[in-house]
């Protein structure tokens, strides 16, 4: 069963499509205009920061965000702080996994965090969360609406989208022989040692239950007994588990083969585009990654000017930059058609960025498995093991 969202999907390559047809020229950007007579900020890279655009009202001095790792262009992190004055403190996690135990053992002083879209329902079953007020999202507008409204979050009453993408192989071609193009392949002996995999439960297993002709949300205790045991066939064949960067041991020919996302594998092939991405025959795995603010946030006003200033188009276009993942923020494409049509290129020609609709209509969403989560928990500790 393919995910309810898929023509949630599939409208948003539409939206897209809508965006690169749109007449664009080669423009220098031009100086962002200050309020108040002030001067324009700048950061240590040299890049003028837009001025926010509403400006909130913050009386908050810091704000806290706990975040993947490598996702963020430092130019935005520093333009937060320079325009408004905050000092941004910035944790990071691998997996969902080990943020939602950190956030759930409570203790902690963070107001943002970033799930990916299967971990949200859980996180708003456990009480965790704090309902967004969308007064205060005012670029939320900037939003292509093919990534609003989901299944996991109806409404967004509880999240903002930042980036999505895909889970699918990717394959140094000058190595390999014989280049695989299914999951299944991954299983082959002469992959041993020479793969590595996102340390990412849901999305191995899930790739694992394709092999086996089963549903990646699969709750039937059986059928997940069965992934089990071959996924401990394929662990054998992986070398190292890394989501921190997984295209560090691609790169430096550690490895031969990953099982990685989608910006990884695009700044593998910028790097050496022997490096192929490979959408597995049984449907790579389709992912959302969101802003939600946690219950007891202390620094809601920061953590709402955070929000509205990230989404500004001529500050969101810095992920096209620096993390080519797929883009939700239609303002920030058509920011970077217009005023950086090299970075804008490089995104829009590239299909790890930018799926075809076929991939994407045969990829699967991880849904919410309610109690069955422990099974899938249980299995990736069991199995991984001390690899």
């Amino acid at each position: 069963m393919k995910r309810k969202n898929i023509m949630k999907w599939l409208g948003i390559l539409m939206a897209a499509s809508l965006v690169l047809t749109a007449c664009g020229g080669g423009a220098e950007p031009t100086a962002p205009e200050t309020t108040g007579g002030g001067e324009a900020k700048v950061t240590s890279s040299g890049f003028t920061c837009p001025e926010p655009s509403p400006r909130m009202e913050v009386t908050s001095t810091e704000l806290n965000i706990f975040v993947w790792t490598e996702y963020f262009p430092q130019d935005m992190l520093d333009c937060f702080e320079l325009v408004y004055g905050i000092k941004l403190n910035r944790d990071e996690y691998s997996s969902n996994e080990e943020m939602y135990a950190k956030l759930s053992a409570g203790g902690t002083a963070y107001d943002l965090a970033q799930p990916t879209d299967y971990i949200v329902p859980l996180m708003i079953r456990q009480g965790l969360l704090h309902e967004l007020d969308h007064a205060q999202l005012p670029n939320l507008k900037n939003i292509a609406s093919g990534w609003l409204n989901l299944g996991f979050d109806p409404g967004n009453k509880y999240s903002v989208p930042y980036l999505g993408g895909t889970d699918a192989i990717v394959v140094n071609t000058d190595t390999v022989e014989n280049v695989p193009q299914s999951w299944a392949d991954l299983w082959k002996p002469e992959y041993a040692g020479k793969i590595v995999s996102i340390d990412d439960s849901r999305a191995v297993i899930g790739a694992t239950l394709l092999t086996l002709g089963y549903d990646v949300n699969t709750i039937d205790p059986a059928q997940l007994e069965e992934a089990k045991a071959k996924l401990a066939e394929l662990v054998a064949n992986i070398k190292v588990f890394d989501s921190d960067s997984p295209k560090t041991a691609l790169i430096a020919g550690d490895v031969d083969l990953g099982i990685v996302w989608t910006g990884e594998a695009f700044i593998a092939n910028q790097e050496n585009p022997a490096f192929q991405y490979i959408y597995p025959t049984e449907g790579p795995i389709l992912w959302q990654d969101n802003f939600v603010m946690l219950k007891d946030a202390a620094h809601a006003d920061a953590a709402y000017a955070w929000l509205s200033y990230m989404m500004q188009g001529d500050v969101f276009w810095l992920t096209i930059r620096d993390f080519q993942y797929t883009n939700p923020n239609a303002a920030a494409l058509e920011y970077a058609k217009t005023n950086q049509p090299e970075v804008y290129s490089a995104y829009a020609d590239s299909p790890i960025t930018n799926p075809p609709a076929d991939v994407i209509a045969n990829g699967h969403g991880i849904q919410d498995v309610g109690e069955a989560t422990v099974l899938y928990d249980d299995i990736w500790v069991e199995v991984k093991g001390g690899n």
